[in-house]
This record gives structure tokens, C-alpha cells and sequence, in this order.
């Protein structure tokens, strides 16, 4: 139920078995039902071209993110910009496998309708995304 491509660039991270699990811990954390997620990990470029054909801003994002949730069955299409995790992870000192996580929740947890335009949102959002990578962190030996 969650596939995996690659567009314009080499990701040098498995997105196994390990990373499944953990997308579908957070679904069904949060009580809901896992339908189709799709990741797409692509250049800037690509992700500028989405983001002005459907949404019609001009500028990079880290993340696009096509909800496709119904009932309670989350799904999507997550766009990500490998290119921007790298900047983040530069920008906010962080290590790339670390910000790698936190888009990729990230974009789940707007699947499950979180928001994060408001301070109070954005809070939240960041508070989970946090707890999310921990728990993939606490299943792996890999430590960030």
C-alpha cells in the first residue's frame, strides 16, 4: 500500500520493510486506516513544475502533498524534494536521514489532517513529527 519512486535523483536511503512499518505505526497511531501512499522522491526542478501547474506558486517547497483521504482511509500522493533536504538539513544543522523522517511524516501527518499554517498548528505538527522519528529511531540501531 506504500510504493516508493525516484525522479532526477539518487536518494541514498532504503526505503524497506523498516520504513513501512514505521508509516503504518503512525497511521494506525492515530487510528486510522492505511490505503495507498505513494512517495515520490524528485530534484527541485520537477517539484517547482508541480508546484506551479497545481497549486500556481512560483517558489521550492520540501513537500507537496495530494490527499486522497477518504472515511478515515488515509492516501496521497507525497511529492518530496530530495534537494531541499539537503539545504534543511544544512540550514537547521540537522543530519540528512534526521530531515529525511520529518518531511516523510510530514507529509503523512498532513494526510491524516494536520495543518500547520497557524503557530498553534505548527506546534502540533512539529511536536508529532518529533515523536514520530523518535519511535523510527528507538526500531532502528541507525542513531541520529
Amino acid at each position: 500500500m506504500i510504493d516508493f519512486n525516484i525522479v532526477d535523483v539518487e536518494l541514498p536511503f532504503n526505503c524497506d520493510e523498516k520504513f513501512v512499518s514505521w508509516i503504518t505505526f503512525v497511521v494506525l497511531n492515530e487510528k486510522k486506516e492505511l490505503g495507498p501512499i505513494s512517495y515520490v522522491f524528485t530534484s527541485d526542478s520537477y517539484l517547482l513544475d508541480i508546484n506551479k501547474q497545481y497549486l500556481n506558486h512560483d517558489y521550492y517547497t520540501d513537500i507537496i502533498t495530494f490527499d486522497y483521504t477518504d472515511e478515515g482511509c488515509v492516501s496521497g500522493d507525497l511529492f518530496i524534494s530530495y534537494e531541499r533536504i539537503i539545504d534543511h538539513s544544512s540550514q537547521f544543522n540537522v543530519d540528512i536521514f534526521e530531515e529525511f523522517l520529518r518531511v516523510c511524516v510530514h507529509g503523512v501527518l498532513h494526510l491524516l489532517g494536520y495543518k500547520d499554517k497557524r503557530p498553534e498548528e505548527e506546534e502540533l505538527m512539529r511536536k508529532k513529527e518529533s515523536y514520530y522519528i523518535q519511535e523510527y529511531v528507538s526500531r532502528e540501531t541507525y542513531s541520529i
